[in-house]
């Protein structure tokens, strides 16, 4: 069995272009507008060491810090998972078109999280 790992992140951004240049001026990440139904914008960490990559959209009302995000095979399967084992689902499963399905939740200490199963024909 594969083990779901960190896979993404995404920086909630209240300014998404003030955020970007101090991302790229502190740690020179690069940023690319993604090309898909909402303002998102794609990061690029790197690529000489271990790491991810992520994103960055509008702060959503609420929305505090970063999320993580993790790649599991099955969101169904794994918000049951997330409730049998004492946690909360926060956002039920919704598509990102031809990307995956998402959803996040809260485990036991009222930490956010994504997770995502991914899925070109999701609509």
């Amino acid at each position: 069995m594969v083990m779901p790992r960190v896979s993404w992140f995404d920086i909630p951004a209240d300014d998404p272009e003030r955020a970007q240049k101090f991302y790229k001026k502190v740690f020179d990440w690069k940023f690319e507008k993604w090309d898909g139904p909402m303002d998102y914008w794609m990061a690029k960490t790197g690529d000489e060491q271990p790491g991810i990559d992520g994103g960055m959209s509008k702060r959503m009302p609420g929305q505090m810090g970063m999320t993580n995000t993790i790649t599991v095979p099955s969101v169904d399967e794994y918000s049951k998972k997330i409730i049998e084992n004492g946690g909360q689902i926060i956002v039920p499963k919704m598509a990102i078109p031809k990307v995956g399905w998402i959803s996040n939740a809260m485990d036991t200490e009222g930490n956010i999280f994504g997770f995502i199963e991914m899925d070109e024909k999701a609509e």
